[in-house]
C-alpha cells in the first residue's frame, strides 16, 4: 500500500518558495544592472524559473479551482507538477538564453553568440545538484544544439522568441488534453505575457 503523502509548507523546495516571495515583492526588491556575463547568467537562470513556475501554478491553480490545494495530497499530481516544471523550465531557459544573446548582438554590438552554449551548462550544472532529472538534462542539451545550429542571431530577439517555452508549458502542464485544448490560446498567451515583461525589465537593466 502506497504512503500517501501529506503537503507541509516545510516539504516545499527553498528555490520554489523564493521564486513565489520575488513574485510577491518584486516591486520593493532593487533592480540589480546587467554588466557582464556573470550577471546575465543569473538573470537568465532566475527569470526561467519566474516564468515557467508561475506560468504553471497559476494554470493549474485556476483550472482546478478550489481543489488546487488538496491536489497536493495526490502523489502521482505532486509528481507530474515536479516533471513538468523541470521540462518547462528547460526550455525556457533555451529561449532566454537565445533572446538576451541575439538583443546584445543586435543593440549593444556584443558578439557572445559564442556563449551561449557555456551559459547553457554552466546553469544545468547548478540545477542537477537540485534535483533536475539527468534525462531532461539530456534531452535539453540535445534540443538546444539542434536549435543552435539554426539560429538566426540577427533576427532570433524579433522572431517570436519565446515561442518554445510557451509550447512547453501547454504540452507538459498536467490537465486532461480535452481542458488544455479549450484553454490552448489562454495558455499560450499568459506566459507570452510574462516573457513580454522579462523583455522590458531586460532593457532596462542591461549595461554591457
Amino acid at each position: 500500500m502506497a504512503l500517501k503523502y501529506r503537503f507541509n509548507l516545510k516539504d516545499i523546495k527553498l528555490e520554489d518558495f523564493k521564486v513565489y516571495l520575488f513574485a510577491l515583492f518584486k516591486a520593493i526588491i532593487p533592480k540589480k544592472k546587467i554588466k557582464n556575463l556573470d550577471d546575465l547568467q543569473d538573470f537568465i537562470k532566475k527569470k526561467s524559473a519566474w516564468v515557467s513556475q508561475v506560468t504553471l501554478y497559476n494554470y493549474l491553480k485556476t483550472r482546478i479551482g478550489t481543489k488546487y490545494v488538496l491536489m497536493f495530497d495526490d502523489e502521482i499530481f505532486l509528481s507530474s507538477i515536479n516533471k513538468a516544471k523541470w521540462n518547462i523550465y528547460i526550455v525556457s531557459l533555451q529561449d532566454l538564453i537565445f533572446y538576451t544573446l541575439s538583443y546584445l548582438k543586435v543593440f549593444h554590438n556584443y558578439n557572445g553568440e559564442h556563449q551561449a552554449e557555456n551559459i547553457f551548462e554552466d546553469i544545468l550544472k547548478i540545477e542537477k545538484k537540485n534535483e533536475m532529472p539527468d534525462e531532461i538534462i539530456e534531452n535539453g542539451k540535445k534540443q538546444f544544439l539542434n536549435r543552435l545550429e539554426k539560429i538566426n542571431w540577427d533576427t532570433y530577439y524579433k522572431s517570436w522568441p519565446f515561442n518554445e517555452s510557451a509550447l512547453a508549458l501547454y504540452e507538459w502542464a498536467p490537465v486532461a488534453d480535452e481542458l488544455k485544448t479549450l484553454d490552448r490560446k489562454i495558455v499560450l498567451n499568459s506566459m507570452i505575457l510574462k516573457w513580454e515583461n522579462i523583455q522590458e525589465e531586460f532593457s532596462k537593466l542591461v549595461k554591457f
